[in-house]
């Protein structure tokens, strides 16, 4: 069997620690480092009569955070908590079902790693003045109702189970004084996390491991933002868009687009009680990839990626050319700093193994079911794009239906073991460099539509100064306009000033533009 590298490409981690230990790496998730901050950000204020409903009369009970604008200390944004609760499933898990054995591949990851996004759906209804107090309605009562097929999302997480126990989804309400427009015109990582249900302050809430974790944040334009944490011990990118989908079908009634999901991953990749605690595996490279990091959001327009995948090449993908010039951006900035160091780069690149299965997984398969391939650059090559993207080519090739099947069964697990136990911990390395990319380009974000249409722009749930995204780190994501990709890239801070000035990057990409331009012409 061809012995592949099975770094786990971790972008965030929730206990404040991140890793690119070995493991089995979730395609296209980023990780959530749990982090709750005050931040300056671009926001303006506008006032209208959505505060007249129910939930924005509330008082608020748990706290309200202040997001000062730039240059403006006169103008705030306040988000306020109005309840806090579980929602729980509306029938009892049966008593058979009430342990989660998880995978082999879930087994990697600590029970304290999350993903995170926030979705913002624009208010489609403007005269309709209870509209907010009929969302939220409709939101949790369909949440209880999918949580009875997603039965694991309503427990807690151990390291090697999941326990059924109905304990239910945490879920948070909250208002912000300001519309929803405003806030997204510039986004800001600092800021985005306002909208999402977790204070790093909260140990208690931290040690009780919810699967799933939610906010529903109402603006006064009536628009709303759905803030959502999922466990990376059991939930990937697939995972993620699979449970949101349901939701999203539940709420708006559209039954023929019902999900049934299944858990039986575990079955097809057997956990392995000899492997060490996923806890254990990756504390290891804590401090370093955090430490002087800054995070860049950069856009590629749907003509700029025609252009740049015909000089990446004829077997290019659009991610494969946008992760080839950044990974190059990357390695000339590292290069033009460093000069006198020789160094490897290595790009991690996450396959999901759904996709590559024959004959195919079963459909609505839950759990994590992706490899990472992982790209040498050496020290002394040139770091030309058609080159970078034939790279990741290559090792995306080796990935077949026959691969795969040596991956599953007890035998495949044993295989899957054997190569956590003897890989490299790339960490300790001093001559190479890593970047991974997490791949969130597979259009389904912008199709959760809980009733009242499809999101106007979805954001990566992460944010400094508390825990910036991993060093060396890629996001790629797609925008309400499909042909279109957003990159968030973090970078170290002498790195960056480098990078985001590149001359190539910049006749492809540009730097922070409103999400709101994409919604304008979807619109047309």
């Amino acid at each position: 069997m061809r012995r592949f590298s099975f770094l786990l490409s971790t972008v965030r981690s929730s206990s404040r620690f991140y890793s690119n230990r070995v493991g089995a790496v979730s395609a296209g998730k980023p990780f959530r480092v749990f982090n709750f901050q005050e931040n300056a950000s671009f926001i303006s204020r506008q006032q209208n009569s959505y505060f007249s409903s129910s939930l924005m009369n509330s008082d608020p009970v748990h706290f309200s955070s202040t997001i000062y604008k730039e240059n403006k200390e006169s103008e705030r944004l306040e988000v306020e908590i109005i309840s806090k609760e579980n929602i729980k499933p509306t029938a009892p898990t049966p008593h058979h079902l009430k342990t989660y054995e998880v995978s082999i591949f879930d087994q990697i990851y600590p029970k304290n790693l999350y993903t995170s996004f926030v979705y913002f759906y624009h208010n489609n209804q403007i005269n309709n003045h209870d509209l907010i107090s009929k969302r939220r309605h409709i939101l949790k009562q369909s949440l209880s109702e999918i949580l009875t097929k997603f039965y694991p999302l309503a427990g807690k997480v151990h390291d090697r189970h999941i326990d059924c126990n109905d304990d239910g989804v945490y879920y948070v309400e909250a208002k912000v004084n300001d519309c929803l427009t405003d806030v997204i015109d510039q986004p800001d990582n600092k800021s985005i996390h306002q909208f999402l249900p977790f204070d790093p302050l909260s140990s208690e809430l931290l040690s009780q491991t919810y699967a799933v974790m939610v906010q529903v944040t109402a603006f006064s334009c009536g628009g709303i933002a759905v803030g959502i944490y999922t466990s990376q011990k059991i939930i990937d990118s697939y995972s993620h868009n699979t449970f949101l989908a349901a939701w999203a079908a539940a709420a708006g009634g559209k039954i023929s687009e019902q999900i049934n999901p299944n858990f039986t991953s575990p079955l097809i990749f057997p956990p392995i009680s000899t492997l060490p605690d996923s806890k254990r595996m990756m504390i290891p490279m804590t401090q370093e990839r955090r430490r002087n990091c800054t995070t860049r959001r950069f856009f590629f327009s749907a003509s700029s990626l025609i252009s740049l995948k015909k000089k990446a090449g004829p077997s290019s993908t659009r991610v494969m050319a946008v992760t080839g010039l950044i990974w190059k951006c990357a390695i000339e900035a590292s290069r033009k700093l460093r000069p006198s160091t020789s160094k490897h780069h290595a790009m991690l690149f996450p396959i999901d193994l759904r996709s590559k299965s024959s004959p195919p997984l079963p459909p609505y398969c839950i759990g994590n079911m992706a490899i990472t391939t992982n790209s040498i650059c050496a020290s002394n090559d040139d770091a030309r794009l058609h080159s970078l993207v034939e790279k990741l080519k290559n090792e995306d090739d080796q990935v077949d239906s026959e691969f795969i099947e040596k991956l599953k069964g007890e035998e495949g697990s044993r295989n899957i073991e054997d190569s956590l136990l003897d890989e490299e911990d790339y960490d300790h390395k001093k001559d190479v460099e890593i970047t991974s990319v997490t791949n969130m380009c597979n259009g389904m974000m912008y199709e959760i539509n809980f009733g009242w249409g499809r999101p106007i722009y979805v954001s990566v749930g992460d944010g400094e100064p508390y825990a910036p995204f991993m060093k060396n780190s890629v996001i790629l994501m797609d925008t309400i306009y499909r042909d279109e990709i957003e990159a968030w890239v973090t970078l170290s801070e002498d790195d960056m000033t480098v990078f985001e000035e590149d001359p190539n990057l910049l006749s492809f990409a540009s730097l922070n533009p409103s999400p709101l331009e994409s919604f304008s012409y979807w619109l047309r």
